[in-house]
């Protein structure tokens, strides 16, 4: 989906905010209703979702440190949540 170039800056950004935000909520949904636990399931997820969003990034030649947020920071953001997750979930043992 191309933007056009009269789109301002910030509108572009507060989409991929709002896209960032609404994918969180769907993954905190289906790492409720993993079986290995929610941790482990959001994990998972948040993995994946970096992966996809590194390969969406790739495949539609975003320039990864922009003026404007793409898929590049999304998928840092979900690695940085990953991240943080497996050491939430290494600490409390499970």
């Amino acid at each position: 989906m191309a933007q056009s170039p009269n789109t301002p800056n910030g509108a572009i950004s507060a989409q991929v905010f709002v896209r960032f935000c609404l994918r969180i909520v769907v993954l905190c949904v289906f790492a409720t209703l993993g079986s290995v636990g929610f941790g482990r399931s959001l994990a998972a997820l948040l993995w994946s979702s970096t992966i996809l969003c590194t390969l969406a990034a790739i495949l539609r030649r975003e320039l990864p440190l922009g003026s404007t947020l793409t898929h590049w920071d999304e998928g840092a953001a979900y690695g940085a949540l990953y991240c943080l997750t497996l050491t939430i979930n290494q600490a409390s043992g499970s």
